[in-house]
């Protein structure tokens, strides 16, 4: 009795089996293994990938928005991806005014007493000119409080000023590039959804931060209205040690009384007259200081040639590949092509750039036609807040038209209801290692099969976490699903982002080669299913 009963419960239990494996393959998403492995073959065995980078950082490096090279550098790709046979290639205007561009044409900084030594040193983006060669004495602002402006009064002229406390340093005993471990991919699979709209804590210590906001405008008053000729900074992270500068746009001083919308950008044509700003790495900065510190005069040597272009609309550069029977539907890749101005801006995000390029290369170049229209979007601004991607998606999309918590306000247009999918690179050059989800429960299932073909090469996980700060936001802004790869951080945070070391020798070409594979292969992936990506509930 007992063993009829056994094998009658495993003949059910394979029965159940069986058609739970045939469910699941009726509804598992369907993957082109055979492209799967013509895209890996092209984009691992054939790459341009690090020549687009050299060009993008070696020839048209940095490309700071609006300047001469960040026009040279879209030039670059536009005409590039016209050679590769792309369709419907353009610049893109933000038909709105971005401002000036700015370029740096000559600069140097040197300590000439009590010692000579020159100086690592960055001007701040948008600074203005220094007249000539001067030399001239430099002096610390020791001001802890507003009774101290008046001992510095009459005494600045024609000066150089160290604005800004030292910065403290300290022997670098972490690494500075690491991969993601295990357990740390581990637990980001395990997140749960994230709150759409976290609570935020009181108003506690706001007199303290508008005091001292205050007092910073009144310093940078007091250096404007007695000459000052220029202002120093410290490089201010710690973790940039060994002579690394973490500099962007130079301040337009302003007090906490003006509302930020009042305010004047750095590169508006209406800002108004600033001092030239330099910011300086740690370890000369605080040389200076102790020096100073110690009575000694300091005698500095400074030369700053810089150059404005007219202000004008800022633009990105599009182009596609069309679809066929569903080629109203559109997938998107892209990353943002500006950059900051000490560095070349490899891995902020030249690496991006190249990998979306080298992305769709491959596709173009395996003669493929997608259902779906694949475009790439190369975007300008991004360092400013993402303008050119906001720009471009509220021109063709829609926007959110309210500013606050519950964001329950968004306008689409009709564009926006056969809009697919956005894949954005921009978190250094580190390998795709699967995929922040953006709280999109409803694409797991299908990145899951999708990442099958990459799970030998270490990328296989999936979050509901999401990355923040960069062009996929302007997509979820209005509910379409946009997406960022979860990228190794090797030393993004620790050394390239923002810095004079964000260069091209700091890419890791087997990553990109990697990157773009991905890249290509989720894109076509994408063009080619079934139905549209879904969005989140």
């Amino acid at each position: 009795m007992r063993k009829t009963i056994h094998i009658c419960s495993s003949f059910l239990l394979i029965v159940a089996l069986f058609l739970a494996d045939f469910s699941l393959a009726q509804t598992r998403e369907k993957i082109d293994t055979a492209m799967v492995a013509k895209i890996k073959d092209e984009g691992m065995n054939r790459s341009q990938v690090m020549d687009i980078l050299s060009m993008l950082t070696d020839i048209y490096g940095p490309r700071l928005t609006n300047s001469p090279n960040y026009r040279k550098a879209a030039d670059y790709a536009k005409k590039t991806m016209e050679e590769w046979g792309l369709q419907n290639v353009h610049f893109d205007s933000w038909n709105e005014e971005f401002g000036r561009g700015w370029e740096l044409k000559k600069f140097s900084l040197h300590s000439l007493e009590p010692a000579y030594f020159p100086m690592i040193a960055f001007p701040k983006a948008w600074s203005p000119s220094v007249k000539g060669t001067v030399q001239t004495e430099a002096i610390y602002l020791d001001i802890k409080n507003e009774s101290d402006l008046d001992k510095y009064k009459g005494k600045l002229k024609g000066k150089i000023v160290l604005f800004s406390g030292p910065t403290p340093v300290e022997p670098g005993f972490k690494a500075d590039a690491h991969r993601f471990a295990d357990s740390t991919l581990l637990q980001m699979a395990n997140a749960r959804l994230p709150e759409e709209f976290p609570q935020r804590g009181g108003g506690r210590g706001f007199q303290g931060v508008r005091t001292a906001l205050q007092l910073n405008y009144l310093k940078w008053e007091l250096c404007r209205t007695e000459g000052a000729i220029a202002v120093l900074e410290a490089s201010p992270n710690a973790r940039l040690e060994d002579g690394t500068v973490l500099v962007s746009a130079a301040t337009v001083p302003y007090s906490p009384d003006v509302p930020f919308d009042k305010r004047e950008r750095v590169y508006s044509p209406n800002a108004p007259t600033i001092l030239p700003q330099i910011v300086v790495s740690a370890e000369h900065y605080n040389r200076l200081y102790r020096q100073i510190q110690k009575g000694l005069p300091v005698k500095l040597e400074l030369t700053l040639e810089t150059a404005f272009t007219k202000a004008e609309s800022g633009f990105n550069v599009i182009a596609e590949i069309p679809g066929t029977d569903l080629k109203d539907q559109v997938v998107m890749i892209g990353a943002h092509l500006d950059s900051w101005h000490s560095g070349t801006g490899a891995t902020d995000n030249a690496s991006g750039s190249a990998v979306c390029l080298e992305a769709i290369r491959i596709l173009k170049k395996l003669g493929i036609s997608p259902r779906r229209t694949i475009r790439i979007g190369l975007w300008g601004g991004e360092e400013q807040g993402l303008l050119g991607s906001r720009s471009y998606v509220k021109r063709i999309y829609g926007e959110r038209l309210d500013v606050s918590a519950p964001y329950d306000s968004i306008k689409t247009t009709p564009a926006a209801d056969k809009f697919s999918v956005y894949y954005n690179m921009d978190n250094g050059t580190g390998k795709f290692r699967g995929v922040y989800l953006q709280g999109n429960e409803a694409v797991m299932p299908i990145f899951r099969e999708w990442l099958r073909p990459f799970e030998k090469m270490g990328a296989s996980t999936l979050t509901l976490n999401n990355t923040g700060g960069t062009d996929h936001l302007s997509f979820d802004a209005i509910g379409l699903p946009g997406f960022q790869f979860i990228q190794d951080p090797i030393e993004y945070s620790t050394r390239t982002h923002h810095t004079s070391m964000d260069v091209y020798d700091k890419a890791i070409e087997a990553d990109l080669k990697h990157n773009a594979v991905m890249m290509a292969v989720f894109a076509w992936l994408s063009a080619n299913r079934e139905e549209m990506i879904p969005r989140k509930k």
